[in-house]
C-alpha cells in the first residue's frame, strides 16, 4: 500500500533526478541510444603509418592518442553501465511505486477479495492502440531536447479569461438579506462522497434563502460505497462558513431542542427524493416544500443531493450558490496542513503563492522572498495533474469493451451482477448498444493509454511531472503499462506522503479525495478524462474562478478522440497531433456559462463572476 511505496521511495530525491539540471530518466536513455548508435573507429595500424612518415616525435604523439582513446572508451563503456543500471533502479523502484501506491489502495465499497480480484490480479500488458504508442514513443524522443512550447502552460485566450473576476461575495443591498420573518428550520442528510456533498450543501443555502428559513449544519449519510464516516466539522471550517453566510443566510450548528425531540418521519417532515424530482425548480419548492414547512416549522431533506436545477434560478439564489462553493467552504485546518505538503512536494521548491493556494490552503503556503523566488524560478517546477477515471466501477458501469479479450467482458459482467442489479434489469427489457457505438459516442471512459496518447499528441514531453488523481486503476500496472512508458514521472498522494503524515487520512475517502481537489486545482495543468466526474467539474470551476488567467484546464471531448482514435491503422502522427491540438483548444474557448449548465463548473456569469472592459 502507501506505506510500503513512501518507505522505498523517496520523491524529493527522485524528483530532483527526474527533472532540473540533472538528466532526466529519458534523457539518458536517449544519450546511451545515442552511444550505441555512433561507430567509434580505433586505427592503430594507420596511426602507425603516421609515425614512420612524420617522426619520431608524431609516432609518440599518436601513440598518447592510441591510449588516451581506449581510456576514453573504457569510461564510456562504464558510464553506459551506470546509467543502464541507474534506469533499470528507477524503471524498478517506479513500478513498485506504481504498484504499491497507485493501485493497491482500498477502492471504498470493495472488500478484500474484491480488490484482489479486479484491481490486484497481473495481467499481461493491454494496448488496443500499438501503431499510435509506437509513433507516440518516436515523437516524444525527437523532442526531448528540443524547447518545449510554452503555450502548454498557459491559457490559449489569457486576456479573454483575465478579464472575468470573482466577485460572488459582493455586498447586497439589505434588502436581499435575511428577512425578520424567519419560516422554519431546514435540516439535509447529504449523500455520496466529498464533492457530490459539496453541491449538496451550497444547493441549501440557496433553498434555505429561497424558502426564508434557517439552515442547520448539514449531516453526511455514512455509506458502504465511500466507507467514510466523516462530518461537515470534519471536512469544513463550520464557524469560518457561517461567518461568511451570515448576512444572507442564518445557520445554527443544531436544531432547537423542541424540534430536535420530533420524529420527524411521523409529522410528514421528512423529505425524499420521491417528493421532489431531480435538478427540481423553485416553484417545486414552494408548492411542495413550503406548506409543510410552515405548518410544522422544520423539514428533512433526507439523501439530498443534485435536488436543485441550475435554471431557472433567480439571480440571487445562483450568486449564493457561488459564494458558498467558492468563498465560505474552507477545508479545516488539518486538511490544509496536509495538502500544503502535498502541493510543496509536488513542486518540489516553494514558489509564488497563486490565488488558488491561498484559497484552499490558507496560511499553510507561505509566501516566499524575492531571492528565495529566483532559486525556485531555476529550478521544478511545473506539473499537470490528471484525475483518471478508470477505476472498477466507472469500467463496468459503461458497457464498453477495453480490449482485454473474453476474461475482462466476464469479470466486468459479473461485478455489475454484484453492484449494479437495477442496470442487470434495465439491460434485460431494453436492447443495448454495440460497443462500437458506445465508444463512437463518447460513453466510453478513457484508459490510460488514451490519457497518454492525448498528452502526446499535445506535445507534453517524456519527462513532464504528473500527479495522479484517484489512483484506483482498474487492471493495474497492465493497464498503466503504456502510459508510463510515455509518462515515467507519475506521483500520487500515497507516494509524495509519509505513512504517519496519511494515517489521519486512511479509511477515510473524503479527506483523501480533499487532498486530490487540492493537488489537482493548484496543478499547473488540469487535465480531465471525464467531464461528468464531480471532482472535474468542481475543480475546473475553482480554476475558472480562482485562476486568473494562470490555470488552463484541458477537457477531451470523448466523442471526437473515439473518431480520431478509430484510424489508429491509418493516422499519420502530425495529424494526429493536429486534431487533438484542435479538439482541446474548442473546449478552452472562452464563453459564459449556457442555459442549464453546473454554475459549480462554469462560473463565468454575472452572477458568480464580473467582467472587466479594458
Amino acid at each position: 500500500m502507501g506505506k510500503q511505496g513512501s518507505k522505498e521511495y523517496d520523491p524529493s530525491n527522485v524528483g530532483r533526478r527526474m527533472s532540473g539540471g540533472d538528466y532526466s530518466l529519458s534523457s539518458k536513455m536517449l544519450w546511451l541510444h545515442d552511444l550505441r548508435s555512433h561507430d567509434f573507429h580505433v586505427l592503430p595500424n594507420d596511426s602507425m603509418k603516421y609515425s614512420s612518415c612524420k617522426g619520431s616525435f608524431v609516432g609518440k604523439k599518436h601513440l598518447w592518442l592510441r591510449k588516451d582513446v581506449k581510456s576514453v572508451f573504457f569510461v564510456l563503456v562504464l558510464m553506459s553501465f551506470l546509467i543502464l543500471l541507474d534506469s533499470f533502479l528507477v524503471s524498478f523502484f517506479d513500478s513498485m511505486i506504481l504498484q504499491n501506491g497507485s493501485t493497491v489502495r482500498k477502492s471504498p465499497g470493495l472488500k478484500e477479495e474484491e480488490r484482489d480480484a479486479y484491481i490486484m490480479k497481473e495481467k499481461s500488458p493491454v494496448q488496443m492502440y500499438d501503431r499510435l504508442l509506437k509513433l507516440a514513443s518516436i515523437s516524444l524522443a525527437e523532442k526531448e531536447f528540443k524547447q518545449e512550447s510554452s503555450t502548454l502552460w498557459e491559457e490559449p485566450n489569457r486576456s479573454q479569461v483575465a478579464a472575468w473576476k470573482p466577485c460572488a461575495d459582493r455586498k447586497v443591498p439589505k434588502s436581499l438579506g435575511i428577512y425578520k420573518k424567519n419560516n422554519g428550520y431546514i435540516l439535509i442528510s447529504a449523500n455520496g462522497g466529498l464533492n457530490q456533498q459539496r453541491v449538496a450543501i451550497c444547493n441549501a443555502v440557496a433553498v434555505a434563502s429561497l424558502l426564508n428559513a434557517t439552515l442547520v449544519i448539514p449531516r453526511f449519510l455514512y455509506s458502504n460505497v465511500w466507507n467514510d464516516p466523516s462530518q461537515f466539522g470534519d471536512i469544513y471550517q463550520e464557524k469560518y462558513f457561517i461567518d461568511v453566510m451570515k448576512d444572507e443566510v442564518d445557520i445554527v450548528k443544531e436544531l432547537p431542542s423542541h424540534l430536535a425531540s420530533l420524529d420527524l418521519e411521523a409529522i410528514g417532515s421528512l423529505i425524499t427524493d420521491a417528493d421532489l424530482v431531480k435538478e427540481a425548480k423553485p416553484t417545486d419548492y414552494v408548492r411542495t416544500v413550503l406548506p409543510i414547512l410552515l405548518k410544522n416549522g422544520v423539514v428533512h431533506f433526507l439523501g439530498y443531493g443534485n435536488r436543485l436545477g441550475f435554471d431557472p434560478l433567480p439571480s440571487e439564489l445562483q450568486r449564493l450558490r457561488c459564494k458558498c462553493n467558492f468563498h465560505a467552504l474552507k477545508f479545516v485546518p488539518e486538511i490544509q496542513h496536509v495538502g500544503s505538503l502535498l502541493v510543496r512536494r509536488i513542486r518540489k521548491y516553494d514558489a509564488a503563492l497563486s490565488m488558488l493556494d491561498k484559497q484552499l490552503l490558507g496560511n499553510f503556503m507561505d509566501s516566499i522572498d524575492s531571492k528565495q523566488h529566483a532559486v525556485a524560478a531555476r529550478g521544478p517546477f511545473k506539473y499537470l495533474a490528471l484525475h483518471l477515471r478508470f477505476e472498477i466501477d466507472m469500467v463496468a458501469y459503461s458497457l464498453c469493451d477495453f480490449g482485454d479479450g473474453e476474461s475482462e467482458r466476464n469479470e466486468l459482467q459479473a461485478y455489475r451482477e454484484i453492484h449494479f442489479p437495477l442496470l442487470i434489469e434495465r439491460l434485460k427489457n431494453s436492447k443495448s448498444l454495440s460497443h462500437s457505438e458506445l465508444r463512437k459516442l463518447g460513453k466510453c471512459p478513457l484508459t490510460p493509454e488514451e490519457s497518454a496518447l492525448v498528452l502526446a499528441g499535445l506535445g507534453f514531453k517524456h519527462r513532464t511531472y504528473i500527479y495522479l488523481a484517484g489512483s484506483q486503476i482498474y487492471g493495474g500496472n497492465s493497464r498503466m503499462n503504456s502510459f508510463t512508458n510515455l509518462y515515467p514521472n507519475l506521483v500520487t498522494k500515497e507516494t509524495l506522503l509519509t505513512p504517519r503524515e496519511l494515517a489521519p487520512f486512511q479509511n477515510f475517502s473524503s479527506k483523501l479525495a480533499a487532498l486530490d481537489f487540492i493537488a489537482c486545482a493548484t496543478a499547473d495543468v488540469f487535465a480531465m478524462t471525464d467531464s461528468g466526474s464531480q471532482l472535474s467539474s468542481l475543480v475546473s470551476g475553482f480554476r475558472t474562478y480562482y485562476g486568473g488567467g494562470s490555470a488552463p484546464t484541458l477537457r477531451p471531448n470523448k466523442k471526437r478522440l473515439a473518431a480520431i482514435l478509430s484510424e489508429n491503422s491509418t493516422i499519420g502522427w502530425n495529424s494526429f497531433e493536429d486534431r487533438v491540438k484542435k479538439m482541446i483548444e474548442e473546449g478552452q474557448r472562452v464563453h459564459v456559462r449556457r442555459f442549464g449548465r453546473s454554475i459549480y463548473r462554469q462560473p463565468r456569469c454575472p452572477q458568480c463572476m464580473c467582467k472587466s472592459y479594458l
